[in-house]
């Protein structure tokens, strides 16, 4: 008598293992047997119809509590001065963005994390680190609005929600106890923005008072560094040292870093070194500005780098639908990885790499691993890259999503 399964997908296609399919069998949220012979038996059977199923999608950089803001500002000031002359201008952007935190409710925050959040689920983006902002403008409704969506979606889409100062911390008395404040509350990552501050030695003093709060709190660190097209910025420098003297290698994670662009090499192969011995990987969201990390560079130096959606129609980019193949679809055209390897490397940076920058242990499809999937309806990374369509099915700890439900929702 045939083993029986709590859920059976059959005929899938792997990843780098071309010509043959696969039955992948789950019991009790789990992965149990992954194989090329058919006969296991499920009391729900899912055909993968020759499709691609793959770990489900990570999307490690969202300001989810600015999605949908765009209508509130300005976007034409907020917009162009993000994006024109070289980035030069970038500081100007983020305090003409601010002006929407005057009017911060948890309510419509909610409401518009809700949607970005089923848009998530629809697109097998399962995890996400979902920044809010804490200032005297912002003061604390982001992050309780972050922390109440968090626990509506969890078992669909998993939050870190990120305590961040967007404002600066030596520039915005108070910044440092509203995050702290922030993570009593329950956040789970401290944040930072230390190249907003107007010397570097306040950068450095913001990039310390953070560390000091994560350390004190047991919590990883994301910090938005380098963001601007100017040469001389060094705040990723200073985050690396900062985590490797107070020991939080591995438990860091760099943004952006977009002045990495302009480094001379020199001073890049120091920086790369640094990464490495920080355990200290990079986001990089190069369609959201003109300016990206050096990703190739930083691939070739073995650093992790993944790719995030930044934005979804806020101040800083009016596109966007929390769909990370439509993210690998577009970097693969800005950093001209067009390559089959390039496309699967790309693959990588939205799912395991981008789970290894969020800390995630257990996201991995394979024997013995939480059954967390998306099944495509593309047989090859090439061909989900070029359609970027949603998943067929998603699958969390061994079900299928309602993703009908949600799209009903809008």
């Amino acid at each position: 008598m045939s083993e029986t399964f709590d859920l059976l997908i059959q005929r899938a296609r792997l990843r780098r293992r071309p010509g043959a399919l696969y039955d992948i069998a789950v019991r009790a949220g789990r992965i149990e047997v992954i194989q090329e012979s058919p006969g296991l038996s499920a009391a729900v059977v899912l055909d993968a119809a020759e499709g691609l199923v793959t770990e489900p999608f990570a999307n490690p950089h969202l300001h989810l509590d600015k999605v949908y803001t765009l209508q509130r500002l300005d976007e034409e000031s907020s917009l162009r001065a993000y994006h024109g002359e070289g980035m030069s201008n970038a500081m100007h952007a983020i305090e003409a963005a601010s002006r929407v935190k005057a009017s911060y409710r948890q309510d419509w925050i909610v409401e518009n994390a809700r949607r970005a959040l089923r848009a998530a689920a629809v697109h097998g983006n399962t995890h996400i680190r979902a920044f809010a902002d804490v200032d005297s403008k912002a003061r604390l409704e982001g992050v309780k609005a972050l922390l109440q969506v968090r626990e509506e979606f969890r078992g669909v889409v998993e939050l870190q929600v990120v305590a961040f100062p967007q404002d600066g911390v030596l520039r915005e008395p108070g910044a440092a106890d509203l995050v702290r404040e922030a993570v009593a509350l329950g956040a789970d990552v401290v944040g930072g923005i230390p190249w907003i501050e107007y010397t570097d030695a306040a950068a450095l003093e913001h990039v310390r008072r953070m560390f000091e709060i994560a350390v004190a709190n047991d919590r990883p660190v994301s910090m938005l560094v380098d963001d601007a097209g100017d040469p001389g910025l060094r705040t990723l420098e200073m985050m690396a040292v900062s985590a490797i003297e107070v020991g939080w290698q591995g438990r860091v994670l760099a943004h952006h870093a977009r002045a990495m662009a302009l480094y001379p090499e020199p001073y890049f192969q120091k920086l790369a070194a640094l990464l490495r011995q920080a355990g200290m990987p990079v986001v990089t969201d190069p369609h959201t500005g003109p300016l990206h990390a050096r990703v190739r560079e930083l691939l070739a130096a073995d650093i992790c780098v993944c790719l995030g959606q930044d934005d979804i129609s806020d101040a800083y980019y009016p596109f966007g639908r929390n769909n990370m193949l439509e993210v690998a679809f577009l970097a693969a055209h800005l950093l001209w990885m067009t390559t089959e390897d390039d496309m699967e490397r790309l693959y990588d940076m939205i799912t395991v790499d981008a789970a290894r920058a969020m800390g995630l242990n257990d996201f991995r499809l394979e024997a013995g691993a939480s059954a967390d999937m998306v099944i495509l309806d593309a047989p090859s990374v090439p061909e989900a890259l070029r359609h970027h369509r949603a998943p067929v099915y998603v699958i969390r700890n061994g079900k299928a999503v309602d993703v009908e439900a949600l799209k009903a929702r809008g």
